[in-house]
């Protein structure tokens, strides 16, 4: 069972006051390597901002953010495109966690679980709870991410946009802020020193966000006939799911020694740009 230690008093402190905007919080404050800090408002995450409101906009742009980053695929952002920031340039890096299962699935399933008008990733995760390619997917998740080819290539682009634009705060996000948005801020922090447990804690405070979200629509899903493996699916999509993302850490530290060996071997990060970010985003 993994044991978390999460402190509280950090994790309130860095969740930003936006409205419409989920999951949105700070990477500053975290504690790393030589008694340093992140910085605070430099590296943002949330979901989508589809939903932000004026006065979050506003917000956004009084934090001067120059860069927002966005993970979803294509098909996600129909009727649910993401609000400006009045002042900062958009990126699309397109990572589809889906892997495998993902590409098996038929014309007929893919308007059935997306839709023509709007992407409602609530309802596509009840439907999903009863499809067993959903089920692979939330199994696979994580090391479709870490390791799928499109998916290296997207998040490597990612993190040199972000030793290229970090003059100015860098707001990045998929639909929910927790998987695709949860890999990357690990490797933020992994790139910043931040040990293992600091990196846990963050993956995990998602659970908090969505908690009586997964507790409601696994209640349903129960109520739809839904057995434990089912339930699973939702407690996957509509959370995250810290254990496997731990088991994926491990295989990186089996193969590439440690994450700081992954970022310079398939995200193709120098030394040169670990002290930059590290100058860029550190303090005392």
């Amino acid at each position: 069972m993994l044991a978390l230690f999460t402190s509280a008093t950090v994790f309130a402190q860095q969740f930003l006051p936006v409205e419409g905007i989920v999951n949105a919080r700070d990477l500053g404050g975290y504690e790393v390597a030589g008694g340093l800090q992140v910085k605070k408002g430099m590296l943002l995450r949330s979901a989508h901002l589809a939903n932000a409101t004026a006065r979050d906009l506003a917000y956004l742009e009084k934090l001067s953010v120059g860069t927002v980053v966005d993970f979803r695929k294509p098909e996600e952002k129909v009727g649910q495109y993401d609000k400006a920031i009045p002042g900062a340039t958009y990126f699309s890096h397109s990572i589809d966690a889906s892997g495998h299962a993902g590409a098996m699935a038929t014309e007929k399933e893919k308007k059935k679980y997306l839709g023509k008008k709007k992407f409602n990733v609530k309802r596509v995760i009840v439907l999903a709870a009863f499809n067993e390619k959903a089920k692979i997917i939330a199994r696979e998740m994580y090391p479709n991410i870490f390791f799928g080819e499109n998916s290296q290539k997207e998040m490597a682009a990612f993190l040199h946009q972000v030793v290229e634009r970090g003059d100015r705060p860098i707001l990045f996000h998929c639909t929910q802020g927790k998987d695709r948005t949860g890999v990357a801020s690990a490797l933020l922090l992994a790139a910043l020193g931040a040990d293992r447990k600091t990196i846990v804690e963050d993956f995990d405070v998602t659970n908090k966000v969505y908690a009586k979200d997964v507790s409601r629509y696994s209640r349903l899903v129960r109520f739809l006939g839904g057995k434990e493996e089912e339930v699973a699916v939702v407690k996957a999509f509509m959370g995250c799911n810290t254990e496997n993302f731990v088991k994926v850490l491990d295989t990186i530290d089996e193969k590439y020694g440690s994450l700081e060996g992954y970022l310079k071997g398939p995200m193709g990060l120098t030394d040169e740009d670990l002290a930059i970010l590290k100058a860029r985003y550190l303090t005392q």
